[in-house]
């Protein structure tokens, strides 16, 4: 073999040993990223609404014309949460459920007869 292929063939070693150290170093810099698993979904439901019944204004004993709650039956009986309005654009009172009979108390702010104009019930579960 003569000496420029000899020196040739070392050159073109030499050259896949740099090449392969270069690509396995490469590898060695590369960033790794770790996500954890995830659900992701979409569904549809009905949404029904509730039936009021059987509404209640309690006046103040001292100034009837101050309405210091109001009960109401719901149904279906399950709502967890109850507010009511009498004020269009007004204050929201939070009432308690037992078992679909819902009793809002209405003094804070205290609820007028001469300013109530509405009743919006919002239930929700």
């Amino acid at each position: 073999m003569s000496l420029l292929r000899s020196k040739r063939l070392l050159l073109t070693i030499g050259l896949v040993v740099i090449v392969g150290g270069l690509v396995a170093a490469g590898s060695a810099f590369t960033a790794s990223n770790t996500v954890p698993n995830a659900s992701l979904g979409q569904g549809a439901n009905v949404i029904s609404g509730y039936t009021v019944s059987s509404v209640v204004y309690t006046p103040n004993g001292t100034n009837p014309s101050n309405i210091d709650s109001v009960a109401f039956t719901i149904s279906p009986t399950t709502a967890s949460s109850v507010e009511i309005q009498l004020v269009s654009g007004g204050a929201w009172y939070t009432c308690s459920n037992s078992s679909g009979s819902v009793t809002c108390a209405t003094t804070s702010p205290q609820a007028t007869a001469g300013a109530a104009n509405a009743l919006n019930v919002v239930a929700g579960q």
